[in-house]
Order: structure tokens, then sequence, then C-alpha cells
């Protein structure tokens, strides 16, 4: 179901069309047409085009706040398929290939099949939303995301009754994603959300940041961005999406389901059990990332934007299903 809440998140998308790219359009269009992408309306052109993106709609999101610098946001990340340390995605994601890239539509939607990501994101308006963003860790930042609401996207495929969650798994290449070869997490990387979460206006695919197309260290080239969800909730590099009538699973409640649970809504009132959530250090990246930190705030629940989504969690002991 889709949820319609009255808040500047809830802007409508257009057929405003951005500029020119140079994806290779041409192989993919026709694997698509060959696996059921036909079903899509057809598109004129690219979405996302070189390191700029233009035609960006500015949106109230954020207005007031004061982003993050862009090498604060692209010099520490978490990004496992590239390393466990803060600054190894920005040092080893240059193997990732953005471009072409296709995703995987699948289970219960009248629509499936492998669609070139900018038939997906194209009839779109792309939206600059800055949005709070808060690591498990205790660590916060303010990013200036670009991309479009995910539910506009996942309506198209026409899901079914049977669609209680949606999946994502992230690309699996050891020669692109070098850490993968190394022992740690199971891959592909997954996640899923509920439905009325993905569908949720807040939720975006995001294609990039700073009005720049998605750096490879954070995602590239589409992410997903739940900003009342703590920060490993933002699956990256996302090659499938799937349509299940199950709670799916998700990689770090496999890896530690007594740390990290399949909600993970920002909550100070639920410690993780090696440290308190109850509060956190804005990075600003101005002056130096490694020297300015913010002074430690209070966390606050659902990442500030309980008026927005608290209305999905009506009668959950967030305590149980954290």
């Amino acid at each position: 179901m889709l949820i319609r809440i009255k808040k500047p998140s809830d802007v409508k998308s257009s057929e405003i069309t951005p500029k020119e790219a140079v994806l290779n359009r041409r192989a993919f269009m026709a694997a698509a047409a060959a696996s059921g992408a036909a079903l899509l309306p057809a598109i004129a052109g690219p979405a996302l085009a070189g390191t700029r993106l233009e035609n960006v709609k500015k949106t109230p999101w954020g207005e007031a706040e004061m982003p993050a610098t862009l090498d604060a946001i692209t010099s520490h990340n978490n990004f496992y398929e590239f390393g466990t340390g803060k600054t190894d995605p920005k040092a080893n994601a240059h193997t990732l290939k953005p471009k072409p890239w296709a995703i995987e539509i699948a289970g219960h939607a009248e629509k499936t099949g492998s669609f070139d990501l900018d038939q997906i994101i194209r009839p779109h308006q792309l939206e600059e939303r800055i949005y709070r963003m808060r690591c498990v860790e205790a660590w916060s930042m303010v990013i200036p995301w670009v991309g479009v609401p995910l539910g506009d996207v996942l309506k198209r495929f026409n899901p079914t009754s049977k669609a209680k969650f949606v999946a994502f798994e992230t690309l699996v290449d050891v020669k692109q994603m070098p850490a993968q070869g190394s022992p740690g997490l199971p891959w592909p990387y997954v996640e899923g959300l509920r439905i009325d979460e993905a569908m949720h206006p807040l939720t975006l695919l995001a294609v990039g940041i700073h009005g720049e197309v998605m750096p490879n260290q954070n995602g590239a080239p589409v992410r997903l961005v739940v900003p009342w969800k703590y920060g490993f909730k933002g699956i990256k590099s996302i090659v499938k999406i799937s349509f299940v009538e199950k709670q799916p699973l998700a990689t770090w409640n496999i890896q530690a389901p007594g740390e990290y649970g399949f909600y993970s809504n920002v909550n100070p009132n639920r410690s993780h059990p090696r440290w308190s959530q109850a509060k956190e250090r804005r990075i600003t990246g101005e002056g130096g990332i490694k020297a300015l930190f913010a002074p430690r705030a209070e966390t606050l629940i659902h990442n500030g934007y309980a008026e927005e989504v608290a209305s999905l969690y009506q009668g959950m002991d967030l305590m149980k299903y954290y």
C-alpha cells in the first residue's frame, strides 16, 4: 500500500527529461526488450550523464540544515565490499564499473525482467533531498542526496497483493569488489523493507550526492536511502529488487541478529549491546574530517522523522522489533 502523507517529502514526480548521457544504451535496450523491459513505458533518452546531474528539483527537505562537505561524505564510508575501514572504500572503489548497469525486477509483480538503470530512473524527476543520516556506530551526517522516490518507481511494476516486502541485492563480482574474496560477510549483501516502508515518500532510490553522479564509494550507480533507519539499511550498488511475500533476509541481521534487527529504526531508547545509541556525533568535514566532529548531541527517535513515519509502526513494540 502507498502511504500518502501531506509533508514536503510527498513530492510528485514529473516527466522532465534530464540531460543526455554517454551510457551504452543500444546493447541494453536489445537485451531489455528480450527480457521484458518493453513492458515499461517507452523512453527517449538517458537520465544520468557525465559527472554533474542536471534538471534536479530542489525540495524543502533539510533546507535549514548544513550538509557535510563532499569530501567528508566520500571519505568516511561503510562499504564492506571494498574493505572494513572507513577510508577503504575511497581507496579501493575505483575498480567498480557503474556503467552500463542493469537491475533485475523479480517476484510478485506484473512486470518483471532485467532493466537498464536509465529505464528505471528516466521517467521520474530527479530531486535533491537533504537528509539527516545516522550510523549505528553513533556518528551522523547531513547529506544532500539526489534521487527519485522509490515508491514511484516500484508502482510502475504493478506489485500484486502478495508483495508484502521488498528485497534488495548488491552486485557480486570479486574483480569489481575485491573484498568479496576475503572472509567476512556472506555475499551478496542483501536488505529488505516492508512494502509500506518502501513505498513511503521519504524513501529514495539515490543516484547522486551534492548534485554529482553517485561516487563509487557511496554506492554507485544506485543505492537505497531510508533516513529514519540506521545507515546499513541503505544498500548500495543494487542489481536486484524483488517483491516478496515473507520477510526477506538482511545481511547484518544474519551476521549478528542480537545486534542488528530487521527494522533497524533509529531508536535512542534501545542500546546496541556494545554501545549506547542515546547520543551521536555529527561529521561535517569543515576544516578536515578528522579535526571537526560536532559535539555529541541527543539522538532523536526515528532520526527526527517521527512525525512522518511513526504511524508505520503503530502498536509495535519498538524494543522487540528493533
